[in-house]
């Protein structure tokens, strides 16, 4: 009987947590906004100082972000484990990167600077289909959406096992390029308050492309999430077991790799 009090306890929690009692209606003009508007002058502003704090404090630095496309429409796929996350990922792409945040955060004051910063709302707990209209509006106008594979942030610093169908889905629906990111290290910004500012390394991973489908099944939209968040787990991996400095000289030596085979293909 305990535990099926504590049970009920922990869903309560979780309701409360990921569940926005406002109606869906009240979400319509930031949806509007994101779908017929590009981020204005707050976005920069925010981008400039939030880059700098990363570098800066965090050390942050990009493995591969030339692999990024700098046009068409692109999803930016990584792991979240923390708030920067979001300021992490588009620290290396000159693109204007667009975000779905839970609606919760959609709040006055902050409401302005998510709106104006090119931030949109998606319900968590709900099937928001709003939200996945406005992403595939931007994408249809060549613009870049940041996704996360898990949906929001790991509590507990570690790659989770399965990843939500929201990534496949969109990633079908839109037809748009899916650049597999990890971020390595920022599992422990949450210690930022102590003190302690880890380095982050963000390594990008070569774009994947899936054949556009109008009204992808459930099972289609978990298939793609598996194998996009597949492509995570590995370039996460590498960062995990041979760190920053490591994993630049192998990237640096496959490169060497595929010039010399450029140049004997040349020749031959």
């Amino acid at each position: 009987m305990a535990q099926m009090k504590r049970s009920e306890q922990l869903a309560a929690m979780k309701n409360q947590v990921y569940r926005d009692p406002r109606p869906a209606e009240h979400f319509d003009g930031f949806h509007e906004r994101s779908r017929t508007r590009e981020p204005d002058a707050m976005y920069e502003i925010v981008r400039v100082l939030t880059t700098l704090y990363a570098f800066g404090f965090f050390r942050a630095r990009s493995i591969s972000s030339e692999k990024i496309p700098q046009t068409g429409p692109l999803i930016l796929a990584p792991n979240h484990f923390s708030f920067m996350d979001h300021f992490f990922v588009g620290a290396f792409t000159r693109r204007k990167v667009r975000f779905m945040a839970k609606s919760q955060l959609f709040q006055p004051p902050l409401q302005f600077i998510y709106t104006h910063g090119g931030v949109f709302p998606i319900r968590r707990g709900h099937r928001d289909d709003e939200a996945f209209v406005t992403a595939n509006s931007i994408l249809d106008r060549g613009g870049c959406i940041v996704m996360y594979c898990e949906g929001g942030r790991s509590r507990t610093g570690t790659l989770g096992d399965r990843p939500k169908p929201g990534i496949g889905r969109l990633a079908l629906e839109s037809g748009a390029a899916i650049v597999p990111v990890a971020i390595h290290g920022s599992s422990k910004v949450r210690n930022w308050k102590k003190g302690q500012f880890p380095k982050v390394t963000v390594q990008y991973g070569d774009p994947i492309r899936y054949e556009r489908v109008q009204t992808p099944t459930r099972d289609q939209q978990q298939s793609v999430a598996e194998e996009i968040f597949g492509e995570i787990k590995v370039l996460y991996s590498g960062l995990e077991s041979l760190g920053r400095r490591g994993m630049l000289a192998r990237v640096r030596e496959q490169r060497r790799a595929e010039r010399r085979g450029e140049k004997h293909a040349a020749t031959a």
